[in-house]
């Protein structure tokens, strides 16, 4: 017994060294032959790119601060991924599986990551940001835009020169350093659309090639799940960072005399992009790992059966199954897979042939049709809502993030899954798909109606909206005249007792001031132009605060119904495109739906809303002659032209639907008629019934 005991002593050490290494290579190797542990970098690398790509909107109004930009500048920019993403999405279905997808898939992930560092960059190349005057060589402080009325005729001289920015200060600010800082980030935004092409669809078809048949639909539906997760963590990320001042890397001495509640705030927007592009990095790296081809998975999960979607009544595949008789190959990549030696040239050609195909389908046509309306009103609320939050119930830009990634979000999250739900349970045919479509779209319609009626005006702003815009008010202009206020200031004061705004302690004609400006409370004395007529009265620091700002929690529940509701029509409708159309066009069919989503909804939305957003303003900011972003809205007009843009779309959506129930009702009641006299009839031969059949139909 002894022997045996020292002989393993003696054998224990030397193994343990020299075969530590190998064993750590097989279990490395073991772990990138694992088709898991791929759906978990896959989830992972969503979340993080949804993330980086989520959070421009999440800062969308503090970027237009802080570089002076419109709403449909911001817009046109929060849509410019769609941009490169639409230009290359359409030859993911021409390479499929020719290439190494996992090593891809990587590169895509580095480029994502990059743009995120390039959207962060004009903040270090850009000037400090200064929120008091366009004039660098005057001080950032509250005392600076005081009026000087009382002084003496040589200051009058300055305070002149005050008003009107001189040539070396507004050289800082030419058009041409303007341009491009936007450039980078309107370049950035189309590497970022280019990186993310490969990513979900050679990760969905890897997937799919080598999980178990019957594991495939569990692992994409817990990717779905994870990637989910990306647009509230981006929304979080953003209430997170814009406490922080923009300039925190950087900040002046002495510090800043404002707080996030101020209108000037400007918060760090650049730090979220270097976190989310870090992120990125760290989930691309396993990519480069992983083989061009793993062994196929041979074990089934024994829980699958609770959670996969079931057959219908019909025996018709659900999304995810192949149609009968069709090869993975066919199904996943399709007819340009069929014929695998075609050239990118014809599979070019063949494109245009096999897109008029499929929107020759009635029911094809309109839930697409539909899912643009949808896709148009979430694009626009995703984009604009932080900002509208802002301005109608004067919370913070962080405030309204956080509001969006804690409620809105996980709303939608939920309705997406109430609807997969809901398609297996019920084991719903067309016709309820099309019937949850319409009460779905109905629901959300009338949920939005409230919201056209849940804000309050504008409240009075001196010699811009309001009484003091009118011509009996000719005392206070010429009391503003006097003091010879800058038309570039901005550093808006209240009037608590007529509750009434003026750009500037100047326009107020203010001399003094008490409190502490590190703190934000600064009360400014002594001013002789309020339009309330009490002389020598003070006023305080800030905007004044919305009589609404108690309608932001019921505002912000009725959208995330709405956005919960509508989100329980997505898997219904999915269904209707596959069923809408022929079983060898249905992958392509996925790719054309995708293709038109992002050319008519996310491309065009961010900017049609921007530009509703830019119609309802009463004050642009004057940057050196040129006008730049907004300082005041008319609240109204933004709420009514906000709200009606997303009703329209709403509408769109219902009209849609209720066109595609009608248009199924008809093909059942053809195929009641033939089937009375020809015997049961097919999901496939009701679409020959409802359609014109062509003879020299192309196929590939």
């Amino acid at each position: 017994m002894s022997y045996p005991k020292t002989e393993v002593k003696m054998s224990s050490e030397p193994v343990s060294k020299s075969q530590a290494e190998p064993v750590q290579k097989r279990l490395c190797s073991n772990l990138f032959l694992s088709i898991k542990f791929f759906v978990l970098c896959h989830s992972l690398l969503q979340l993080a790119q949804l993330m980086i790509s989520g959070y421009l909107k999440s800062s969308i109004s503090t970027i237009e601060k802080r570089f002076g930009l419109s709403s449909q500048t911001s817009g046109l920019l929060a849509a410019f991924n769609e941009v490169g993403n639409t230009a290359l999405i359409v030859f993911v279905s021409y390479f499929g599986s020719r290439v190494h997808r996992p090593r891809l898939i990587g590169l895509g992930a580095v480029l994502v990551a990059a743009a995120g560092l390039l959207m962060s960059l004009p903040h270090f190349i850009a000037e400090p940001y200064h929120y008091d005057h366009v004039n660098l060589d005057l001080p950032q402080d509250s005392g600076s835009s005081l009026c000087l009325l009382s002084q003496a005729p040589a200051l009058a001289l300055t305070s002149a020169l005050v008003s009107t920015p001189n040539n070396s200060s507004c050289a800082l600010y030419s058009e041409a350093p303007q341009i491009v800082v936007v450039g980078l980030m309107f370049l950035a935004q189309t590497l970022l659309g280019v990186g993310a092409v490969p990513i979900q669809p050679f990760g969905i078809s890897y997937i799919d090639d080598f999980a178990h048949p019957s594991n495939s639909p569990l692992y994409l539906g817990i990717l779905f799940a994870v990637t989910l997760i990306g647009p509230g963590l981006a929304y979080g990320l953003g209430g997170l960072m814009l406490r922080f001042y923009v300039d925190i890397d950087r900040m002046p001495e002495g510090g800043i005399s404002l707080t996030p509640k101020d209108p000037r705030w400007v918060g760090a927007w650049w730090l979220g992009f270097l976190v989310s592009a870090g992120a990125v990095t760290l989930t691309a790296l396993p990519y480069f790992f992983f083989p061009r081809e793993m062994p196929k998975e041979e074990q089934e999960l024994g829980f699958r059966k609770q959670i996969l979607p079931s057959l219908d009544d019909k025996g018709e595949s659900s999304l995810i199954k192949s149609g009968a008789g069709n090869s993975p190959d066919k199904e996943k990549y399709g007819e340009a897979q069929i014929a695998p030696d075609l050239t990118v040239i014809q599979f070019i050609r063949i494109f245009p042939q096999v897109l008029l195909r499929n929107l020759r389908h009635p029911i094809f046509l309109l839930v697409v049709l539909a899912q643009v309306n949808m896709s148009s009103m979430v694009a626009g609320m995703a984009t604009f809502l932080p900002k509208f939050l802002e301005r109608q119930f004067s919370v913070t830009a962080s405030f309204a993030n956080l509001l969006i990634g804690s409620i809105s979000i996980p709303a939608a999250i939920v309705g997406l899954m109430a609807g997969g739900v809901l398609v297996k349970r019920l084991q719903l045919v067309p016709t309820r798909c099309a019937t949850i479509g319409i009460a779905g779209s109905l629901t959300c319609l009338l949920l939005g109606l409230p919201l056209f009626f849940m804000g309050c005006p504008t409240h009075p702003i001196a010699n811009v909206y309001g009484p003091s815009t009118l011509p009996e008010n000719g005392d206070f202009l010429n009391c503003t005249q006097l003091c010879s206020c800058s038309k570039s200031d901005f550093n808006p004061v209240c009037d608590t007792r007529s509750h009434t705004e003026y750009v500037t302690p100047c326009q107020a004609g203010c001399t003094g001031l008490q409190g502490d400006p590190g703190q934000g409370s600064v009360v400014y004395t002594n001013c002789s132009c309020l339009l309330s007529g009490i002389r020598d009265s003070s006023v305080t620091s800030g905007s004044c605060e919305s009589s609404c700002s108690h309608l932001v929690f019921p505002f912000i529940i009725l959208v995330s119904l709405g956005g919960a509701v509508a989100s329980i029509t997505h898997t219904p409708s999915f269904m209707l495109i596959l069923r809408g159309v022929k079983n060898e066009d249905k992958s392509l069919a996925v790719g054309i739906q995708f293709m038109l989503l992002r050319v008519l909804a996310w491309m065009p939305s961010p900017v049609l809303h921007g530009s509703a957003i830019d119609t309802a303003c009463v004050f642009w900011a004057d940057t050196c002659g040129m006008q730049s972003l907004c300082r005041y809205y008319d609240h109204d007009l933004l709420r009514h032209r906000f709200i009606g843009l997303q009703f329209f779309f709403k509408l769109g959506t219902l009209v849609c639907f209720i066109l595609v129930f009608i248009i199924l009702r008809q093909q059942e009641k053809e195929a009641a008629s033939y089937r009375s006299h020809h015997g049961p009839v097919s999901q496939e031969e009701k679409l020959v019934l409802s359609s014109e059949k062509r003879s020299g139909e192309s196929r590939v």
